[in-house]
């Protein structure tokens, strides 16, 4: 299968490019510099020119904080952009691979929520990806939209690594405790982009790592994977918080778990739970010490 990669510079898209050339596909990576998915014309161009079997759509605007006051550069890349790739894809006859999030519902729900729910975004960038998930649907008859949530991997900054560095720096951490959700090693859900693009069980997926946990928990855990596998000793002690006391421009969710309905019912194989994708991550840092930011 010949495949192209949108945003391949980004955290997912770089081991979107690896797990399929480890699979043996051909792969197109095209980061902005050879693909500015906001130009139709050129995204006509080069995805004709390759003519791939599928499309996996990484590139997107996800400064969510910053979406709130750039409302026009979101919707330029989110929406324009993402209707942009799935007609030229829709052209060649390709598959449309969407990479979405947890951001397009309320989050509010006390139960996770499952592919059919409906959508309610409180923020700009929610709103933005929806927008996208909408145009995928009305211009692409092969597509696939893959709603993820709190990424993290070796490529570039997260969540993990911020907290690795903070917490070998900081004497008291304050981490909120009041937002639940479930992390995602982008290698893990890589994996599940390959599984899927190769089916023809079209639909929306939710695939993020299985289970769940808070900010304030996830941190805990990563302190525990740090010092057991990379032998990092954590000097930081830390104290959960709420939402409230850390402000932020875009309203966070409160919950943002999501069960794996369509996952079940294709019959695919699930994701591993999150604790085993943080634990393959330090093991993978380990064998990669130059990606970490430290």
């Amino acid at each position: 299968m010949r495949v192209l990669v949108t945003g391949a510079k980004g955290q997912l898209g770089q081991d979107v490019i690896h797990i399929f050339g480890q699979a043996g596909h051909e792969v197109i990576p095209c980061s902005r510099q050879e693909l500015d998915v906001t130009d139709l014309n050129q995204c006509r161009q080069i995805i004709a020119s390759y003519r791939p079997d599928c499309v996996i759509h990484c590139a997107a605007y996800t400064a969510v904080d910053a979406a709130e006051s750039d409302i026009d550069g979101a919707y330029l890349v989110n929406a324009i952009g993402t209707r942009n790739v799935a007609r030229s894809a829709e052209q060649v006859g390709a598959k449309l691979v969407y990479v979405s999030t947890d951001y397009v519902f309320l989050g509010t729900h006390d139960r996770a929520y499952h592919e059919y729910d409906s959508t309610d975004p409180r923020t700009v960038y929610g709103q933005t990806k929806l927008a996208g998930e909408q145009i995928v649907r009305d211009f692409s008859t092969k597509w696939f939209i893959v709603r993820a949530s709190w990424l993290f991997g070796l490529q570039g900054s997260n969540f993990v690594k911020t907290m690795l560095s903070l917490g070998q720096e900081k004497p008291l951490l304050q981490v909120v405790d009041d937002q639940k959700g479930s992390p995602t090693y982008t290698v893990d859900l890589a994996r599940f982009l390959l599984q899927v693009s190769t089916t023809e069980k079209y639909g929306i997926y939710h695939a993020s790592n299985r289970g769940s946990c808070t900010w304030f928990e996830f941190t805990k855990a990563i302190f525990e994977e740090a010092e057991e596998q990379l032998g990092i000793k954590i000097k930081a002690s830390l104290q959960p918080c709420t939402t409230a006391q850390f402000p932020r421009p875009a309203p966070r969710p409160a919950n943002s778990v999501m069960d794996h309905l369509s996952i079940r019912l294709n019959q695919l194989q699930d994701l591993p739970h999150w604790r085993e994708g943080l634990k393959q991550f330090m093991l993978d840092m380990k064998q990669h010490p130059e990606l970490y930011l430290k």
